[in-house]
């Protein structure tokens, strides 16, 4: 007589099952996503642990370079505890854009807070340079970091200004993570993929 097998139902499977560390503090405006309902390429931004900018070159097969929407020194109003910083510590907040050089797609919309008092200075002055990543810094730096990926969903953001609306949408699906080294946090960011684009590969 055949031997039946029970072939286990992949319903209840999620594969970002405790990798979110903070997914019930998830901010109000970042709403629950259907995992199944991402295409592959999404799923996999949300779990990469690595320079994002390296794999969306791999995948889309073209060079991506990072363009600069505003970068400013200012101090916290409110305590980050996520940040381990104290309301009045200083911070640079820095927003970009992750655009690829051939089809000029905007693939990320990035926002960041960065604690220069702890990055180190050659990872503050890249900063300042046009095509500054964060993580081909920390890389090139040889600063030993990990990373805490805190939440992930579906954002909405009505208020974008519309030259930039034009060009990355109002959707995205949004992963929000924290750098930490020597036991303290470096930055907090916050990845913004266009769900309004349709991501496939445009070069052989």
């Amino acid at each position: 007589m055949a031997l039946s097998r029970t072939i286990p139902s992949t319903q209840a499977f999620d594969p970002l099952q405790n990798l979110f560390l903070a997914q019930d503090e998830r901010p109000p405006n970042v709403e629950a996503v259907n995992l199944r309902a991402l295409t592959p390429f999404q799923r996999a931004l949300l779990v990469i642990d690595g320079t994002v900018t390296k794999f969306i070159e791999a995948y889309m097969m073209e060079p991506v370079s990072v363009e600069r929407l505003s970068q400013t020194y200012t101090t916290l109003e409110r305590a980050y505890p996520w940040l381990a910083a104290q309301a009045g510590t200083r911070i640079i907040s820095r927003t970009v854009l992750l655009v690829g050089d051939y089809s000029r797609t905007v693939y990320a919309y990035a926002a960041s807070l960065i604690l220069p008092s702890r990055v180190g200075q050659h990872v503050e002055e890249g900063l300042h340079t046009d095509h500054g990543s964060l993580g081909r810094l920390l890389l090139g730096d040889q600063v030993e970091s990990y990373r805490d990926v805190l939440w992930y969903g579906r954002e909405r953001i009505a208020s974008l200004p519309e030259s930039l609306a034009t060009r990355i949408g109002h959707t995205f699906l949004t992963r929000t993570y924290r750098i930490i080294a020597d036991g303290h946090p470096l930055m907090m960011i916050t990845e913004r993929f266009p769900l309004e684009h349709d991501f496939r590969p445009r070069h052989e």
